[in-house]
């Protein structure tokens, strides 16, 4: 596969790596695509010499490894990973505890449980230095003792750290009855209590408690629901209810499928599962009581989303399935893997049919705005900009050549797809502003930013006018195909920020977060102006969420899009592997839900008092916790030696690293 994901020169692309491993799961290609692709990846990061990214790509190497069930294959894995970063030094890190946890989880997959439990007993001691005591990764990290304690028969013990994650979730959750990692929690419980004599009943409590949540949640359509659903089902058949535990356990198969495919071993144990179910009913097992134990065939126990388990992708969206063009229901299916499967169904046809010829310079892929380019759509998302469509992007001869012709071909192509009718446009995505379709690749960028490629790297003021969000739907969605490279390359050159720009935009972020956040928001809230106030906490959230994407720089992170997406986004930068700045998006959202009872002081809301200055007091404390987070990350990265916790006296220590005297780009 010709994924391609950064040039040598240019580093180890990490975002266009986690780009390319999205589009094989999406487009059904696990099974033939991502262990060349992982493969060809780690090679490449190797020749680099970039340690970071070659344990980054090991780490999902050892997941993908162990949801094919291919233990043998992943113990060298394990052992690359364990050694490297040995190697790296990077001992005390979450990067170091994220690889240790995958090791685990790995080892327990393959039986080791011995060594499995050592690696996990030291994460365990670790991770008190490493993450705070509410830490969603520390109850993830329970949570997977918590099985390994299972699978050793130590039942009692494997209930303890069950209720130690579920005592940390409920505590860092804002909304715990819609919890999507406290379900799993449950889930994780009923298998528990079914191992333990006479426990069914409160095993199927527990399982129905998981299923409440994913309903009340609107989750159904998650990957991890399929755990639930299976769990539902044996706790059920352990109970006698044959008939709805086996819909339960079709309903699975059917999620199983849609995520992971047939050709697993989570399918095939639940597929199992439910054939014990079936011979059960055949032989007219009384409704009532208990159904004999399925044991011999055990459920598959899914891991806790907050799993440590490759966090960049904790879990493959799709894996390989044994018919690519079964259609997923409506609300399961996102617009990136409509789209791409309508091109594998009907765009490489036409190409290879019609323009044989044009076959090594036609790019395609869905890039640009709209929900599903960024991968945040769901089935909310499908009344507007939604169904079968794709881009076909040319060089600006080739379109003067073949656009029209290839336009008209394109629009004959069939208008149902997959279940869906034809795409709906509303006029902001017609016309100029299609969103699919056949594009010359300079008009294509010059329609979202107004550049047909991006600014040369000494146009510093060109680059300061270019808004975040522009440059964010330029560099998002997925491309499915760039045999002559042009479209990629062209994207990519959008993410190649001048470092100067970048230093620039972070100290002018960091005057806004001292301004709006350490300034004005007390001095609004001293005034009495509430309204006031609540403006400052926006705009130090804005300016925030900006800065962590620059901090851990376009190139690897890309940019913060419009603020629709912002923490969708940010909480999405924030789980991966090494991210800087994790913590901020979490910090943030809790902040905001202080904000309306610190600022107006919860008048008819029953946030708290009128002019409650407990609320105050703590949004002020996350404030500073937030920027002092900012200041030690500015000195771990060499930007700043300033001591100073107001973060507006790092910026001359900051612009003292632009090389250029251009006046745009110093603000001071």
């Amino acid at each position: 596969m010709n994924q391609h994901y950064g040039a040598d020169d240019a580093g180890f692309d990490i975002d266009g790596f986690f780009a390319g491993l999205d589009a094989i799961f999406a487009a059904n290609h696990a099974a033939t695509q991502a262990e060349p692709y992982l493969l060809d990846a780690l090679h490449r990061a190797e020749a680099m010499h970039d340690d970071a990214a070659s344990l980054t790509v090991l780490n999902e190497l050892m997941g993908f490894l162990r949801s094919q069930g291919r233990h043998d294959d992943n113990i060298d894995i394990v052992r690359q990973s364990l050694a490297l970063s040995d190697r790296m030094g990077i001992s005390g890190t979450e990067s170091w505890l994220t690889t240790l946890i995958n090791a685990a989880t790995s080892l327990r997959a393959a039986g080791d449980y011995a060594q499995s439990e050592h690696l996990y007993r030291q994460a365990l001691s670790a991770s008190s230095s490493i993450l705070d005591h509410d830490d969603r990764r520390l109850a993830a990290l329970h949570n997977n003792l918590s099985m390994l304690y299972s699978s050793t028969q130590r039942y009692a013990e494997a209930r303890e750290e069950l209720s130690l994650a579920l005592s940390i979730l409920e505590q860092a959750s804002t909304h715990p009855d819609e919890d999507v990692d406290i379900a799993s929690s449950h889930t994780n419980l009923a298998l528990l209590l079914l191992n333990i004599p006479d426990h069914e009943r409160e095993a199927l409590e527990q399982a129905r408690t998981a299923m409440t949540m994913y309903r009340h949640g609107h989750l159904e359509g998650r990957a991890h629901f399929a755990a639930t659903l299976a769990a539902y089902a044996q706790a059920l058949l352990h109970c006698g209810q044959v008939q709805e535990a086996i819909e339960n356990y079709e309903r699975a198969l059917d999620v199983i499928e849609l995520h992971y495919g047939r050709q697993t071993e989570y399918f095939r144990t639940t597929e199992q599962n439910l054939k014990v179910a079936r011979s059960l009913l055949a032989e007219r097992a009384p409704q009532g009581t208990n159904a004999p134990s399925p044991s011999s065939v055990p459920i598959m126990v899914s891991e806790s989303p907050t799993t440590l388990a490759s966090p960049e992708a904790p879990v493959p969206k799709t894996q390989a399935t044994a018919n690519k063009d079964a259609a997923p229901s409506r609300q399961h299916i996102t617009g990136m893997q409509l789209s791409r499967a309508y091109w594998e169904r009907y765009g490489k046809a036409l190409i290879h049919d019609r323009y044989p010829e044009y076959s090594g310079r036609i790019a395609a892929g869905l890039v640009g705005h709209g929900s599903e380019c960024y991968g945040f759509d769901d089935h909310l998302s499908q009344d507007h900009d939604f169904g079968p469509g794709f881009c076909l992007w040319l060089t600006h001869e080739d379109y003067q050549r073949i656009g029209e012709s290839l336009q008209s071909d394109y629009r004959s192509l069939p208008q149902e797809f997959m279940g869906f009718g034809a795409r709906t446009s509303t006029p902001r995505a017609s016309d100029a502003m299609r969103r699919v379709g056949v594009f010359d690749i300079g008009e294509f960028f010059t329609t979202i930013t107004g550049y047909p490629q991006a600014p040369a790297q000494s146009q510093h003021a060109a680059w300061l006018m270019l808004e975040e969000p522009t440059l964010a739907a330029a560099t998002n969605g997925s491309v499915f195909a760039d045999p002559f490279g042009e479209f990629s390359r062209t994207r990519q050159s959008f993410k190649m920020m001048p470092e100067d720009v970048r230093l620039s935009l972070i100290s002018r972020r960091l005057g806004m977060i001292a301004q709006a956040g350490q300034y004005n928001f007390p001095r609004m809230i001293a005034r009495g102006d509430g309204a006031a106030a609540f403006l400052s906490i926006n705009e130090f959230t804005r300016a925030v969420s900006s800065l962590v994407f620059l901090i851990n720089t376009p190139m690897s992170a890309g940019y913060l899009p419009y603020y629709k997406w912002s923490f969708a986004a940010l909480r999405r930068l924030s789980a991966r592997m090494a991210s800087r700045l994790p913590r901020l998006c979490e910090n943030l959202e809790g902040m905001l839900q202080l904000a309306s009872a610190a600022c107006f002081g919860g008048h008819g809301t029953a946030e708290g008092d009128p002019g409650s200055r407990t609320a105050v007091s703590r949004v002020e404390a996350v404030i500073e916790g937030i920027c002092a987070d900012i200041a030690a990350e500015l000195r771990e990265q060499g930007l700043s030696s300033c001591r100073e916790s107001f973060l507006e006296w790092h910026r001359p220590y900051v612009e003292e690293h632009i090389v250029s005297a251009e006046s745009s780009l110093h603000s001071l």
